[in-house]
């Protein structure tokens, strides 16, 4: 969530950057600042108010006690009117400031400087691309026929279970999406993340902090008895550790890790880019999160972009990184990094990660603050990866390693997987 003093401030800017985004509500900014302007007013008449019946107070008990019946009898003839002028005000900020924050919700985060102009995918800026794609023969096979080829993953009986998009994992296709998974965690490990496990689903206030609610919620399962929602990331439950936490200076950075399933309804989602592993409604994912000090936080996003970039290069994947351009960024996000892979039976790039930079956005929402240097509370940046997800890595590893021997594991899994082929 957005500052309300920066909005105030920097009125022109924050419509410019909006704009970037391809914010279609402009006038919400506007209407921000009166309603902000409304509530101040407000505050300063009930502070008024507040202090001449303090004030008043004061002076009846002094006028009592020396003896001044009469005057403190007038005097305290006024307060039922300082009563009701407090009540009033009162409900009457409060209905600003209900307002106001309902208004807040609604703007997405600033993009960074850096951020291209752009609606769509296409106008994504490619920061580099690493690695040969390989060359595959002619009978070549995509990952949904390697897998039935191989009985790795069945399909048809997820869809029999819980419907389409909630694959099954069979045999050397289930040990290879827990190899992966060991893997990911221990080179987070390696990186100085501690690894939390934590619940696989949250409340609306943990979902509204990172910023999934109210902007996501049509995205989301929602189990209605309990009021519940499934994760569609592990960073809304790890990053709500610290919700309502006052860190010390000396305790930034915090890097948490974690491993969950991931949850999302994808409605909309369909065609033939949706097929195989390439978009599910249940996967794994390993997170990385990171709460930072406002001066770091940019070095930190290039660092954990270069950590994702680590482990594609060791599973020995061709990828490319991209800047997303303002109208294909997130709601909460400042600046986010995309890492693709490059699958080579589909002749295509798949999104294997997001990295992202929230800035102030979620510690806003969350109440997440440090100590800084002269002692004063201070808004963190918070951060967060995929490192990785597991469909589209399975993916590229199947189609792009495929001999006519099998397909070959990537050297560093093979102390995981136990096997070196899938035959």
């Amino acid at each position: 969530m957005l500052q309300v003093s920066y909005i105030r401030d920097n009125r022109e800017q924050v419509l410019k950057r909006l704009a970037v985004k391809n914010f279609k509500q402009p006038e919400l900014v506007d209407e921000v600042i009166g309603l902000d302007e409304k509530r101040r007013q407000t505050q300063n008449q009930l502070d008024t108010v507040s202090s001449q019946a303090n004030a008043a107070a004061k002076q009846i008990g002094e006028l009592m006690r020396n003896g001044k019946k009469d005057e403190a009898e007038a005097i305290k003839a006024n307060t039922g009117k300082w009563k009701e002028e407090i009540k009033q005000l009162g409900e009457q900020l409060a209905v600003f400031e209900t307002e106001l924050q309902d208004k807040l919700v609604l703007l997405p985060n600033l993009p960074h400087s850096s951020v291209p102009k752009g609606l769509t995918p296409e106008e994504n800026e490619v920061v580099l691309e690493n690695g040969q794609k390989p060359q595959l023969p002619v009978n070549a096979l995509p990952h949904w026929e390697l897998a039935a080829k191989y009985n790795l993953i069945d399909f048809e009986l997820g869809v029999k279970i819980t419907g389409a998009g909630f694959p099954v994992y069979k045999n050397k296709g289930a040990k290879l999406q827990r190899a992966l998974i060991n893997f990911f965690i221990d080179e987070a490990e390696k990186a100085g993340y501690s690894e939390v496990s934590v619940p696989l689903m949250v409340n609306a206030a943990s979902g509204f902090g990172t910023g999934q609610l109210p902007d996501k919620e049509g995205q989301m399962y929602f189990v209605n008895e309990d009021e519940l929602y499934l994760i569609p990331t592990a960073e809304v439950p790890i990053t709500n550790l610290y919700r309502d936490v006052i860190l010390k200076g000396d305790e930034l950075p915090v890097k948490n890790c974690g491993h969950t399933p991931c949850f999302r309804r994808e409605a909309g989602s369909y065609g033939a880019h949706v097929r195989g592993l390439n978009r599910l409604h249940q996967f794994d994912k390993v997170e990385i999160v990171q709460i930072v000090h406002p001066d770091n936080s940019y070095d930190v996003l290039e660092g954990m972009s270069a950590h994702v970039q680590g482990l594609l290069q060791k599973l020995g994947l061709p990828y490319r990184v991209l800047r997303l351009c303002g109208g294909d960024m997130g709601f909460a996000s400042a600046l986010t990094y995309d890492m693709e892979t490059w699958s080579a039976a589909q002749q295509r790039w798949l999104e294997v990660s997001s990295v992202s930079n929230f800035e102030t956005f979620q510690s806003n929402r969350l109440k997440l603050r440090f100590r800084n240097a002269e002692g004063k509370t201070q808004l963190a940046h918070t951060l967060n990866g995929s490192a990785l997800a597991l469909p589209r890595i399975v993916a590229t590893l199947l189609e792009n390693n495929q001999t006519d021997k099998g397909i070959k594991v990537p050297e560093v899994l093979v102390p995981y997987t136990k096997f070196e082929w899938i035959d």
